[in-house]
């Protein structure tokens, strides 16, 4: 997952602001103690994979090359959009909006309803 997805896991974001999310995420992410737990995480699943994520990129540069010298363009910018993906330089964002654009509507909605007979008059 990325930073901010892992910062809503780990935390009580029901308050905060989505750019406050990313921006203590990012904090967060470049903090030495978890970029170590981060790289000790990883280790046993490149270990078993047998590819470190420098030779992935390594790997998907070179994709990148080959695709242009066969001249197909579409190729070697998905090679290096991955390339940017795997390094972390695009973040999807999702806006969610109401009708028309404009905020969501919600309200809540509490209800009692007797298991057993059905009745919901509390």
């Amino acid at each position: 997952m990325n930073s901010s997805t892992a910062y809503r896991a780990a935390y009580s974001c029901d308050n905060m602001l989505d750019a406050t999310v990313n921006n203590n995420a990012y904090m967060l992410s470049n903090d030495s103690d978890i970029i170590a737990r981060i790289e000790q995480l990883q280790k046993p699943i490149a270990e078993r994979v047998g590819r470190t994520l420098e030779q992935h990129i390594a790997r998907l540069m070179e994709l990148s090359k080959h695709g242009e010298s066969l001249d197909k363009v579409e190729a070697s910018i998905r090679a290096e959009e991955l390339v940017g993906k795997v390094l972390g330089y695009y973040v999807n964002k999702t806006e969610l909006t109401g009708r028309g654009g404009g905020p969501i509507e919600h309200k809540v909605v509490r209800e009692i309803i007797d298991p057993v007979s059905g009745d919901d008059s509390y």
